[in-house]
């Protein structure tokens, strides 16, 4: 692929896509790459929303949601909390409030935005806040966010909230029991929800060659984690977008070879990079 990086100077949302391939931006002091689509062969819409909000040129929000599959209008409500976060955001902002405290009345308001749709729909959502030096994740749900260095260290990695993803955590499955599970899709904390609780995660240090994740569950069913960090690690960003769509596309079709991990799901993730990265 050969993009050409479009600048996000207002916040851009996208729903309900159904892109062909990824598409590059320069944003934040940095690149993203955003790719979204519904599973193959399916006639329903994509469930999955994505942002990018900025704050200032350096500094920004990534967000991706989930919407849920089994509930009603899990578009919708993956929607209404990106679009939520976004004009809280900008009000919050706009008055002086620090970004932390934007992001956290952004999620009181997601939450009460798809409670309000009257549908029963629920959704994940998972923001990442990229300020000067550092980023700092934020999230409801199982959607992954994951900072990668060019060597292939992971700095960070989320934790599902969902009894899959702390049995992994404590030690008690293994990724291979995990992604095979019967129960890695019962999602234990969601937006939509009177009892949802906010993860906030540290401050990190995201240098120049690291590359930020920020994916739902169609690009971490279909990889092992060891999968994700070699494609993203190094290299163009996106000849790294581009492997994985044409990847997952073939594991989803059942077309890949081997024991792979394999589950057709609607596909969104960004990856960024700040600016001097290659």
């Amino acid at each position: 692929m050969d993009l050409t990086a479009d600048r996000v100077s207002k916040p851009i949302i996208f729903a309900a896509e159904a892109m062909a391939e990824a598409k590059l931006f320069d944003f934040a002091g940095g690149s993203a790459v955003v790719f979204s689509t519904p599973r193959p062969e399916s006639d329903s819409n994509n469930q999955d929303s994505a942002g990018l909000i900025p704050a200032s040129p350096n500094t920004g929000l990534v967000v991706v949601a989930d919407g849920l599959g089994g509930s009603r209008a899990g578009d919708q409500a993956s929607k209404a909390a990106i679009e939520a976060i976004q004009k809280v955001f900008k009000k919050d902002t706009e008055r002086g409030d620090d970004l932390r405290t934007a992001i956290l009345d952004g999620f009181e308001q997601a939450n009460a935005a798809v409670i309000d749709l009257g549908l029963g729909a629920g959704t994940t959502l998972a923001v990442v806040e990229i300020g000067e030096e550092y980023v700092r994740p934020y999230h409801v749900g199982d959607s992954l966010i994951m900072i990668v260095s060019n060597q292939g260290t992971i700095k960070f990695q989320n934790v599902a909230h969902s009894p899959v993803g702390y049995a992994v955590e404590s030690g008690i499955l293994d990724e291979k029991d995990a992604l095979e599970h019967v129960e890695r899709h019962v999602v234990s904390n969601v937006v939509g929800s009177p009892d949802m609780h906010i993860e906030v995660g540290p401050k990190i240090s995201l240098a120049k060659r690291d590359t930020l994740v920020v994916a739902s569950d169609g690009l971490s069913d279909n990889f092992t984690v060891d999968e994700i960090v070699e494609l993203v690690r190094k290299g163009p960003m996106d000849e790294a977008a581009s492997s994985i769509v044409k990847i997952c596309s073939q594991r989803m079709l059942g077309q890949a070879n081997g024991n792979a991990p394999s589950k057709p799901d609607d596909l969104t993730f960004i990856a960024f990079r700040r600016n001097g990265s290659s």
